[in-house]
């Protein structure tokens, strides 16, 4: 079981994505991802969940030429907020949340 201060900060790459979509998850997980396996694994997934759904975005506005990524952009932004609350809850909870439909890149 992760230590309470791993659980917060974990929990604060998810919550703080809400504010600064980048840089604050970004430097809570550079400082912090050598010293704990746990917050490197949520700043991992958060990231990997960020550039996947950056792709998604960016294909959903294309998309909007024939009408259909105006649907895809309110699904996609929907699914975006609940992920990110469930990340965040499990990552509390001091689980390993592995966030649905995105690439594994990092």
């Amino acid at each position: 079981m992760p230590s309470n201060e791993e659980r917060m900060l974990a929990t604060g790459i998810y919550i703080i994505s809400f504010f600064t979509a980048f840089i604050g998850p970004l430097i809570i997980w550079l400082m912090k991802k050598d010293e704990s396996s746990f917050i490197d694994y949520h700043g991992r997934e958060y990231f990997n969940f960020f550039i996947s759904y950056s792709v998604y975005a960016l294909i959903s506005f294309i998309l909007m030429i024939v009408l259909v990524g105006f649907v895809l952009f309110w699904i996609l932004g929907i699914a975006a907020l609940i992920f990110t609350v469930i990340g965040a809850v499990k990552a509390f909870s001091g689980e390993q949340y592995r966030i649905p439909f995105i690439f594994r890149l990092l």
